[in-house]
């Protein structure tokens, strides 16, 4: 069974990361936990710390939650879970990954944009984490995934077999192309991306990262997603 991880705030495009996370299981099953994070409450009295973690859902998260629930219904050997997180550090969010075997983290465009900082906290602890990754696009048009081009990091040390062997093993993509890391290069080599997404089909982009330090930005800089309209897989090396 893979079991998926989806960090959200239930906006529109989380049901898009449930139906991506049925695909991904295909008929295997999976258990899907849609984890909500929020600060945890600084008081010192019990009663009100109880108090302040009774957050209820607004009716437009309700909808969301509903609609997840009735795919969940509806999809065969698939099961959902709502996580309530209260405060969150690097060991706990290991700890998460942990207990509930996850495989994949799905991350929405929507959550990635997310102005609180507890949730731009998150995204970050997500990238500092050993389990795949995929970002989702902000239009995104279908769910299961098979053409993928591969962004070679200049930095990293991974070779697109070690990359290939690892998503043969665990997922249903195949890499068909591969271009050099373009970074801040993204204008000289957006037409030779463009002509190789279109002749090739490509509807993924798979990526490795590394571990970083904890900054936080005032200026959101554009990333995979923003730049090519492509959903964009991002393996930890350490586990590629």
């Amino acid at each position: 069974m893979k079991n998926f991880l989806i960090p959200t705030t239930l906006k529109d495009d989380t049901i898009c990361a449930v139906k991506s996370a049925i695909s991904q299981a295909k008929s295997s099953g999976c258990e899907i936990i849609l984890m909500m994070v929020s600060d945890a409450p600084d008081t010192f009295s019990s009663s009100g710390y109880l108090r302040e973690m009774r957050t209820g859902l607004t009716a437009s998260q309700e909808i969301v939650l509903d609609t997840c629930r009735y795919i969940i219904d509806h999809a065969p050997n698939c099961k959902i879970k709502v996580h309530n997180q209260y405060g969150l550090s690097s060991p706990i969010f290991k700890r998460i990954i942990d207990v509930f075997s996850v495989k994949l983290m799905i991350l929405t465009h929507s959550y990635k944009q997310e102005t609180k900082r507890i949730h731009q906290y998150v995204v970050q602890l997500a990238g500092n984490q050993k389990c795949p990754i995929l970002h989702l696009s902000l239009e995104q048009y279908k769910d299961d995934f098979n053409k993928a081009l591969y962004i070679e990091n200049a930095s990293g040390n991974m070779h697109v077999k070690d990359v290939q062997q690892f998503l043969s093993a665990n997922f249903s993509f195949e890499i068909v192309s591969q271009t050099a890391s373009f970074e801040d290069n993204y204008e000289n080599f957006e037409p030779q991306l463009s002509e190789a997404i279109s002749k090739y089909d490509i509807d993924l982009l798979v990526e490795t990262r590394k571990g970083e330090k904890i900054k936080f930005k005032k200026k959101k800089t554009e990333n995979l997603n923003d730049k090519l309209g492509l959903p964009v897989l991002s393996l930890y090396e350490e586990m590629a």
